[in-house]
């Protein structure tokens, strides 16, 4: 049986480890937006640093910031389940807890909704540096996508995502230490016709310039892994389809 959901409500789920020099920054850039009417669940992973005492701060001060703690470190995809069985909002969306959001990405994802009555929006990225400064100008993305178009690119970054929960039904993220985003977009898009893509950074992705590399080489497995083992693809379409993927990531970082 599927919960009561609070209309207009937006659940915000934040993952947290070892967060301590970015999560205020991060918490305030929900504290900024625009739309108002959300409320922010803070999933503890077990963090040994001062995480826990900076957001207790924080909620002491702002009712909607909600903590909530793991037993034993457990991973993002148990931390975001964690989230979804504490969401009350019709809508949720997704934020790492080293990203930030601009003012408005909420008011857009929700309007993107409405006109287009879809129940998946997502949104570009800036991917920046520590300071925040660009690394890159932000890569584009397109103005919609479907099962068939995300097996061959992974245009969505988690930080971006907004779901309507009375659409897409309740889910669970597939309980993998790496890469529970992709698979769970997949998922989501055998049951909905497609997600629909707001082509501007409305995100900041905090990324060092020594882990460009080898991310792309760790999602370039995790492609593949993904597509055998959850999806249960024939593996050869699976080695294409990651071909596909390998080519996109060439034309993003080399052709510009």
């Amino acid at each position: 049986m599927e919960k009561q959901r609070v209309e207009g409500l937006v659940s915000v789920i934040v993952p947290v480890y070892n967060a301590e020099r970015v999560i205020e920054r991060t918490i305030r850039s929900v504290q900024a937006q625009s739309y108002q009417n959300w409320e922010l669940i803070m999933v503890d992973d077990c963090a040994s640093d001062n995480s826990a005492a900076l957001i207790g701060r924080m909620a002491l001060a702002d009712t909607r910031i909600k903590y909530f703690k793991l037993e034993q470190n457990s991973g993002a995809a148990v931390a975001r389940n964690r989230g979804l069985a504490e969401a009350r909002g019709r809508y949720v969306a997704f934020l790492d807890a080293d990203d930030c959001w601009l003012a408005d990405k909420l008011r857009r994802g929700l309007d993107m909704m409405h006109e287009r009555d879809c129940a998946f929006v997502y949104t570009a990225t800036q991917m920046v540096d520590e300071d925040d400064k660009p690394l890159c100008a932000y890569t584009p993305v397109p103005a919609w996508t479907d099962y068939c178009h995300l097996l061959k690119r992974t245009v969505i970054a988690t930080s971006t995502v907004l779901l309507d929960m009375e659409k897409v039904g309740d889910f669970s993220m597939p309980l993998r230490r790496s890469g529970q985003d992709y698979a769970t977009w997949l998922m989501l898009l055998r049951r909905i016709d497609r997600a629909y893509g707001i082509n501007e950074p409305l995100a900041l992705y905090r990324i060092s310039r020594n882990s460009l590399s080898s991310n792309k080489l760790k999602s370039i497995r995790q492609v593949y892994e993904i597509q055998t083992r959850n999806e249960g693809l024939n593996p050869v379409y699976a080695v294409w389809n990651t071909l596909f993927f390998c080519l996109y990531a060439f034309k993003k970082h080399f052709l510009k």
